[in-house]
């Protein structure tokens, strides 16, 4: 059988500092995607997440918690409260990402019902 011959692509080259790939990095890593779509209602305490997630250490969440924080996706508040209370809430980019996450959903959903 004779070798096809590789063709050029008809799609150009993405940029090189691809905006797709700096979401992507941002919601990729452990537990994020869980923690933007517990937030998106509004501000939750770090105990709350704990229990959303579930299996979670606290040590992994405050990790990720502060990444986030970090890339400028959540706000980390501290209340005055007796002990203090820390609450963490989505920024206006941060609420970005719920239409993605709920396309996401949507897209899953659609893959599943294909595969049974």
């Amino acid at each position: 059988m004779p070798k096809l011959k590789p063709t050029a692509s008809l799609v150009a080259s993405p940029p090189t500092d691809c905006p797709l790939e700096e979401c992507l990095r941002i919601i990729s890593g452990a537990w994020t995607h869980k923690i933007l779509w517990y937030l998106k209602n509004g501000p939750r305490r770090f105990g709350d997440l704990k229990r959303d997630l579930g299996k979670v250490s606290p040590k992994v969440l405050t990790t990720r918690l502060r990444e986030l924080e970090d890339e400028g996706v959540i706000v980390r508040k501290v209340l005055p409260t007796s002990p203090p209370t820390v609450e963490y809430s989505l920024t206006p980019a941060g609420h970005e990402f719920g239409p993605v996450l709920e396309a996401m959903v949507q897209v899953a959903t659609k893959l599943r019902r294909i595969r049974k």
